[in-house]
């Protein structure tokens, strides 16, 4: 429902600026040149020591400064009205898609970084979802939605050292069943690469040769 009300408000709203509002340098274009220019984005998209097994791991920007605010908005919207607002969704769309820019290969597949049953009832929508349909159009790959699930509601990593970010999600993904070829893994965020690398344990055992993580931001 969310969804459709905010196409609906896309169509009826003028295009503008999702940052300052003022008139965007194209129809299409989600920011101004001004406020894009504001994102931080990477002058290395691949991180030099991708949390193994995971064989690739890239994203557009440092999850810092206006691209934390812009993401922290597109997962957390506030109520009313004010929640429908395109920007953030299309912005945090937008960097995924630049992120799956810098595989250094494509994918036969793109799987989400699973969210539980609860979260996804609390919340109302699935964050890694959205944005593994935009990378999925990227790489003109199939989306595999179901690949992994999460068994085990974790608590939030926020907060958490690198040690406790790992045993955190320990066993707390599963596979759905068999897989091959490469997998592009899809998350908002990456900041220890410990889900990401749990995931990528569960998806090599379920028979990918290879995974590369595609997130939007990634904590420096």
């Amino acid at each position: 429902m969310r969804g459709l009300l905010r196409e609906l408000l896309e169509l009826l709203l003028p295009p503008a600026c999702a940052g300052c509002g003022a008139a965007p340098d194209a129809d299409d274009a989600v920011l101004c040149r001004a406020c894009d220019a504001r994102l931080p984005r990477l002058a290395e998209p691949r991180d030099p020591r991708p949390p193994l097994p995971v064989l690739v791991s890239v994203a557009a920007v440092s999850f810092e400064a206006t691209a934390e605010d812009w993401i922290h908005r597109f997962k957390y919207p506030p109520p009313g009205l004010a929640g429908l607002a395109p920007g953030p969704e299309a912005i945090v769309r937008l960097l995924a898609r630049e992120a799956a820019g810098h595989l250094p290969e494509g994918a036969d597949l793109v799987v989400p970084v699973p969210q539980h049953p609860k979260r996804l009832t609390q919340r109302g929508f699935w964050p890694a979802g959205k944005l593994a349909t935009e990378v999925a159009r990227a790489l003109d790959a199939p989306l595999a939605r179901g690949a992994l699930r999460r068994v085990r509601d974790t608590r939030s990593q926020t907060g958490l050292g690198r040690r406790e970010r790992a045993h955190n999600v320990a066993r707390a993904f599963a596979a759905r069943g068999p897989l091959a070829g490469r997998v592009a893994l899809v998350d908002d965020v990456t900041t220890t690469g410990a889900t990401l690398a749990e995931c990528a344990r569960v998806l090599i055992r379920a028979g990918a040769c290879q995974v590369a993580a595609v997130c939007a931001a990634r904590r420096l």
